[in-house]
């Protein structure tokens, strides 16, 4: 097979054939004597730590492992809908027909009881966690009318938003001086549990849409909080190389991209009976489904491939195998069966008879 120049033209004796005459061959093939313009001047001394590149990730989603921290904040900004009372909420209730039915005062509120009620003066025990203040106002002059024509009842939050409070300080404690996050590690499950909000799946999704699912859920059921989410640290992204390699084992990417050939290095390079020409990548898909290939190194190896197309990028979990080439098996075959099996224990002594008579090679 011919090579080619880096723009795929065909090449014979290294003059490239630009009209088009002769075979055109796979880039792969390229070698060091096709001609093409190389950016030599980024082989100059300086820039050790690169180029800044592009991003490796364009859009990075959340995974089993990920560690995430949350910094919880009092939010300014108005809520969806009308504010719904929790427990520990303070009113003041009030009533133009009778001043006897007023309970609470603006300095200190009729708080919401842990069961969700307030108790007033003639008829008892009334549900107010989970209403509007025009909600609780509404039933409120529904059960007095009972008692007065015109109950004309007035209902003043006095002191709200203390289920926000509450969780900023089982966060942060009461004085505020540590600070206001918690960590969480993300589940095998693909779940992290936030104080009141209990299970919020985080699996597969990108730190804005956490964000947004977190913020929308506080927003109904506490109101008055704002979280943001940051990724604190990544899962161990690891690669497991075997086969003909001096030092197989599981290894970590170290949350940085890295090649076919890298992860060999990574293994101690290969051994003298490495099939490079056929090596094998085992990887699993986003349903867990088998993927897998074979790759040609050989060229990049031996520096007869300037542009090797099967320099891959691998990916979290991958299985790397380096067959042993056929001698080698043959090598395994005699070393197991001749030197260390049954005849490097019992071994097989053949005497020549050279005296003529009817001789020949004799094992005893």
């Amino acid at each position: 097979m011919d090579c080619v120049d880096r723009d795929g033209e065909g090449m014979i004796g290294g003059v490239g054939m630009k009209l088009g005459i002769g075979p055109k061959c796979d880039s792969k093939n390229q070698c060091w004597q096709c001609p093409y313009d190389a950016p030599f001047s980024v082989y100059g001394a300086g820039e050790y730590a690169g180029p800044a590149r592009t991003q490796r990730v364009h859009e990075y989603r959340l995974r089993t492992g990920d560690l995430i921290s949350f910094t919880f904040l009092i939010t300014e900004l108005k809520s969806e809908g009308a504010y719904r009372l929790v427990v520990g909420d303070e009113l003041l209730i009030e009533s133009e027909a009778d001043d006897e039915l007023t309970r609470g005062t603006l300095e200190r509120g009729l708080k919401i009881q842990p069961d969700g009620t307030i108790t007033l003066r003639l008829i008892g025990q009334v549900y107010a966690a989970g209403q509007t203040i025009e909600q609780l106002r509404e039933v409120l002059e529904e059960k007095y009318t009972e008692f007065y024509p015109e109950p004309a009842v007035d209902v003043t939050p006095v002191n709200t938003g203390t289920a926000a409070n509450r969780i900023r300080e089982a966060i942060s404690g009461a004085g505020g001086f540590d600070p206001q996050q918690v960590s969480q590690t993300v589940t095998p499950a693909g779940e992290i549990r936030l104080p009141k909000l209990g299970s919020v799946q985080a699996q597969g999704l990108t730190l804005d849409e956490l964000k947004q699912e977190i913020n929308l859920r506080y927003d109904r059921h506490v109101g008055g909080i704002e979280v943001e989410p940051s990724l604190q640290q990544q899962a161990p992204h690891n690669v497991f190389v075997l086969g003909e390699v001096n030092i197989p084992g599981r290894y970590n990417l170290d949350n940085s991209p890295t090649t076919v050939l890298g992860a060999i290095a990574m293994a101690g390079g290969q051994t003298i009976g490495a099939n490079l020409r056929q090596v094998v990548i085992f990887r699993r898909g986003e349903n867990w489904e088998l993927l897998s290939t074979l790759v040609d190194v050989r060229g990049a190896v031996l520096g007869r491939t300037a542009h090797p197309a099967d320099e891959i990028w691998i990916r979290d979990g991958d299985v790397i195998i380096l067959p042993s080439t056929p001698i080698q098996l043959f090598d395994n075959f005699v070393r197991q069966v001749f030197t260390e099996g049954i005849y490097g224990i019992i071994p097989v002594v053949a005497t020549y008879d050279l005296g003529g008579g009817g001789g020949g090679a004799v094992l005893r």
